[in-house]
């Protein structure tokens, strides 16, 4: 008979321990290891295992096949469908992570009331809230009357013990939460590293099983990171987190893992009275609060997977008292900030060592590709000398460390965007030969740069830093 084992597993990474410890070596966390206790037994290999038990022999096929497309169903939200390449695939298993509060069980219960609405079964299953608290959310939402199959349960048994005796076969699933959910067969409390893993595992064979599309909501760490073991997001198919800050209207729905569409494109959704409303001109949107004529202010042309999108980058730059300089970044790596200034010291003489440093995406966008980095450099000029930079222009290069500005990806659909919203210029970085940008695109004027010289002789060194130029 197998013995039973007491193990120590960290909540947040989920490494195991043969003993309690305040601190995790692996992640760093204080705090985080709970008991859990696990049938432990002699291990056996497959070699030395009974010859009655034998496996089956494996076909293997050749690399050259005629493979199958994928069906898709919409979702019937297009940002949602455009995030997850086309719509839901039928036998996935997606992870929706969150900060509290963001409206994940919002952007689901639309999701599968307009689903519903289109003829599919669906199943909403509510691990945190009780069937009234999800039809007050529906009636205020205006869906009180879509088709959905609603239960509040948390036993995984249960769950899928009702869907495979169904009458009806579900097409879609939604879990909200997977941290609430709990088997029976573990003895440990539900949201623990094991009870998470084994939850997720028998929820997704379901899925696999029954060519069921499943849709699991997740919790965040105080990192951002989803809570629970590492492992859970290897098991999906999809991860998708929905970013933005609670005090602002703006949220965006990103994939970081696709295995049935591309990863790192994002959805747009405006939160009102009504719920989340749909973004199709995200540019349109960040940009509407800007201010003209102020220093330090400047239009970015970014991308997000396949879509280009225009925000405002903000950078205020002010003389400190304190020996030490603050750099403040809100939507940006710091680490990039600190080289950009790092760059305009070394190469070009302009000194930033006695400033604090804001800088903010505007809109509650993040921004994580190194094209920002002329428009940072160019915004921090703008500050510097105190003089706005023109209204009508767009900006995006990469700086490498010798000062150099650099081509980055997809350069014409972001000069494309940038004409349809009535741009006139663009500051871009000298490509040459067959990728070469031309002057003038859809009555755009573009404007190329080599390095950081350039774009200091047009927006002019600060005065009073004049004299440390090499």
């Amino acid at each position: 008979m197998a013995k039973s084992q007491k193990n120590y597993i960290c909540q947040s990474c989920g490494s195991v321990y043969g003993k309690w410890a305040g601190k995790c070596e692996a992640c760093g966390e204080w705090n985080s290891l709970a008991e859990e206790i696990v049938e432990a037994g002699p291990a056996k290999s497959i070699a030395a295992s009974s010859s009655k038990a034998k496996g089956n022999v494996i076909d293997f096929v050749s690399l050259d096949g005629e493979a199958q497309k994928l069906p898709r169903r919409s979702s019937k939200i297009q940002e949602l469908d455009r995030v997850l390449g086309g719509g839901l695939v039928p036998g996935s298993a997606i992870l929706l992570g969150g900060d509290p509060g963001i409206g994940k069980s919002t952007l689901l219960l639309q999701a599968v009331c307009k689903i519903a609405n289109a003829g599919m079964h669906c199943l909403y299953i509510s691990g945190e809230e009780a069937v009234d608290q999800v039809r007050l959310r529906a009636e205020r939402l205006g869906l009180e009357k879509a088709p959905v199959g609603l239960a509040a349960a948390t036993s995984v048994r249960d769950i899928v013990t009702s869907i495979e005796k169904s009458p009806e076969k579900p097409e879609l699933v939604i879990i909200d939460s997977i941290q609430t959910m709990y088997v029976d067969t573990i003895d440990s409390a539900p949201g623990t590293v094991t009870q998470v893993r084994t939850a997720s595992s028998e929820l997704i064979r379901l899925a696999k099983k029954r060519n069921i599309a499943i849709i699991l909501v997740g919790h965040v760490t105080k990192d951002g990171a989803i809570a629970g073991p590492r492992v859970l997001e290897h098991m999906v198919d999809t991860v998708l987190y929905f970013e933005g800050d609670r005090g602002h209207q703006f949220r965006i729905l990103r994939a970081v893992k696709n295995r049935f569409g591309p990863t790192d494109e994002i959805g747009v959704f405006e939160m009102a009275q009504a719920g989340l409303l749909e973004v199709n001109n995200p540019s349109e949107l960040f940009l509407s609060e800007r201010q003209d004529n102020t220093p330090g202010s400047v239009i970015l042309a970014g991308m997000e997977g396949s879509r280009p999108v225009l925000v405002e980058v903000q950078a205020l730059v002010a003389p400190t008292a304190f020996p030490t300089p603050k750099r403040a970044v809100v939507g940006w790596d710091s680490n990039r900030l600190s080289m950009i200034t790092a760059v305009m010291e070394a190469r070009f003489g302009i000194s930033l060592s006695m400033y604090d440093i804001y800088l903010n995406i505007a809109g509650g966008l993040r921004i994580t590709e190194t094209a920002a980095d002329l428009a940072v450099a160019a915004a921090l000029l703008s500050s510097l000398n105190n003089e706005p930079t023109a209204k009508d222009t767009v900006v995006f290069g990469e700086v490498g460390l010798a000062g150099e500005i650099r081509p980055v990806a997809q350069a014409e659909q972001r000069l494309k965007e940038s004409a349809k919203l009535g741009f006139k210029h663009a500051i871009v970085p000298e490509t040459k030969g067959k990728k070469a940008t031309p002057d003038i695109i859809d009555g755009l004027s573009v404007i190329k740069m080599k390095d950081l010289n350039d774009l200091i002789g047009m927006l002019g060194r600060p005065k009073s830093k004049q004299k440390e130029a090499f």
